[in-house]
C-alpha cells in the first residue's frame, strides 16, 4: 500500500498562499497601481488571485495584472490604510463581457430612483432661485 505524500507548508508561520499572486492593477501617475476593492460590509481590501485564469474569470480577460507576494502586496497597501488582502474572491457583480442588447431601458428604471432625481433637481432649482432672488 502506498503511503500518502504530505507536502509541507513552505511558511508555516504565515497563513495564506505561498508564492507570488496575480494582482489586478490599473494605470497610475507613476506606472501601475494595485486596484483596491470594497468588502461586502464596505471596508477596503486588496485583491489577489492564485492563477491568471481566476483573475480573468472574475475581472475579465483585459484586466492588467502583476505578480506580487502577499507580504509585498500588504507593504504596498498598508500605508494607504488597507490592512486586508482577499485572495481568490468571488466578486458579486455582473459577468464581464459585452452588454446584452436591451429591448427598452425605460422598463428597467426604478420609479423611486426617478422620484429621487426629481426631488433633488427641484431642491437644486429652489436653491438657485433663492440665491438669485436674494
Amino acid at each position: 500500500m502506498a503511503e500518502p505524500q504530505c507536502a509541507e507548508d513552505p511558511e508555516p508561520s504565515e497563513p495564506g498562499p505561498a508564492g507570488p499572486l496575480f494582482v489586478p492593477v490599473r494605470p497610475g501617475p507613476a506606472g501601475c497601481v494595485a486596484r483596491l476593492f470594497r468588502t461586502p460590509v464596505g471596508g477596503r481590501t486588496a485583491v489577489a488571485f492564485t492563477t491568471p485564469q481566476r483573475l480573468s474569470t472574475a475581472l475579465g480577460g483585459r484586466q492588467a495584472w502583476i505578480r506580487l507576494s502577499e507580504p509585498a502586496l500588504r507593504a504596498l497597501t498598508e500605508p494607504l490604510g488597507v490592512h486586508e488582502v482577499t485572495v481568490d474572491p468571488r466578486l458579486a457583480a455582473h459577468p464581464v463581457g459585452a452588454p446584452a442588447r436591451r429591448a427598452s431601458a425605460w422598463r428597467e428604471w426604478d420609479p423611486q430612483a426617478v422620484g429621487a432625481l426629481r426631488v433633488t433637481g427641484a431642491a437644486a432649482l429652489v436653491g438657485a432661485l433663492t440665491t438669485w432672488i436674494g
